[in-house]
């Protein structure tokens, strides 16, 4: 059934409306939108004739959005952003369809992106569009087809498929371990032990299954795997690394192992998508891609073929 016409405001009076709400004021959204600060003052206007509502309190030449504007602002920058996320992806599909593919910033640049051009070869005619998340989101809000996560089979409303598991090794750089013998799993205590606020955990987990009991001391804290292999190298500590990240570093001696063997971690690599757009072409083709190469998570040949 359709809308109201009023209850559908032109994509220009939103976007000045959701400028202003952001930016704080109209000069500011004027500029943020290439207008002048008179123009963004009457589409808000005739945004709020339009609606019967009033969004802002006058305060001499500054408009101070009311609460209920501030909530409208938060489903008008969803939608607008939803709009421009479907623009994109209609531009940039070469018709095969287009995949928006939600990653893990160091599983993305590290293992997936040195594959995809296998993909894409096979598939000439599917276009990926990638973005960054670390945690799981809402796939109707986000506008994603499907995401890489971490942990366990809990994405509420999504299906999964298990790509593989982690193993953590202990790792440092070969002078930090050359400054500081290890001769068992208990002498890493006496170290410091780099951090990832996504596995706050494995720590105990690796050092339990070495035989070390006891709460960890605290370290250096990452968001990223990326930024901890660099302080890693740099002699900044030892860090819990999975061995197909650390591969390329270990391989060519920047990192070495510091002691013990590889422990798995308390999580598996997952592709996830929304239920209702299982069915989607290019999301099929890549599913099946992607699990197949995912039964060799750390093949020799990284390089595309």
């Amino acid at each position: 059934m359709a809308l109201p016409r009023r209850l559908l405001p032109s994509i220009s009076l939103l976007t000045a409306f959701e400028a202003v709400c952001r930016t704080g004021s109209t000069l500011a959204a004027a500029r943020d939108l290439d207008l002048t600060q008179g123009a963004v003052s009457r589409l808000i206007q005739n945004l709020e004739a339009q609606l019967g509502v009033q969004l802002f309190l006058r305060e001499g030449r500054r408009l101070q959005p009311t609460d209920r504007a501030l909530a409208y602002a938060r489903d008008v920058g969803k939608a607008l952003d939803l709009v421009s996320r479907g623009s994109m992806r209609l531009r940039s599909d070469t018709g095969g369809g287009t995949l928006a593919l939600a990653i893990l910033p160091t599983f993305g640049t590290r293992w997936l992106a040195p594959r995809l051009p296998r993909f894409l070869s096979a598939h000439p005619g599917i276009t990926i569009n990638l973005g960054t998340r670390l945690r799981p989101f809402d796939f109707e809000e986000e506008g994603f087809d499907a995401a890489i996560h971490f942990g366990t089979e809990n994405w509420h409303g999504a299906g999964a498929a298990k790509l593989f598991d982690e193993r953590l090794v202990a790792t440092c750089a070969p002078d930090f371990l050359a400054r500081n013998p290890v001769s068992s799993a208990a002498d890493l205590l006496r170290l410091p032990l780099l951090q990832l606020e996504t596995r706050p955990n494995a720590w105990a987990r690796w050092l339990g299954a070495h035989g070390v009991g006891g709460t960890p001391p605290q370290g250096m804290l990452f968001d990223q795997f990326a930024p901890m292999i660099q302080a890693t190298i740099h002699g900044l500590g030892v860090a819990l690394l999975p061995e197909f990240l650390a591969k390329p570093e270990l391989a060519d001696g920047r990192l070495v192992a510091a002691w013990g063997a590889p422990v798995a971690g308390d999580g598996s690599y997952y592709l996830v998508w929304p239920r209702v757009g299982e069915s989607y072409p290019p999301l099929q083709a890549f599913r099946a891609w992607l699990v197949a190469e995912a039964a060799d998570p750390e093949g020799e040949d990284m390089l595309p073929r």
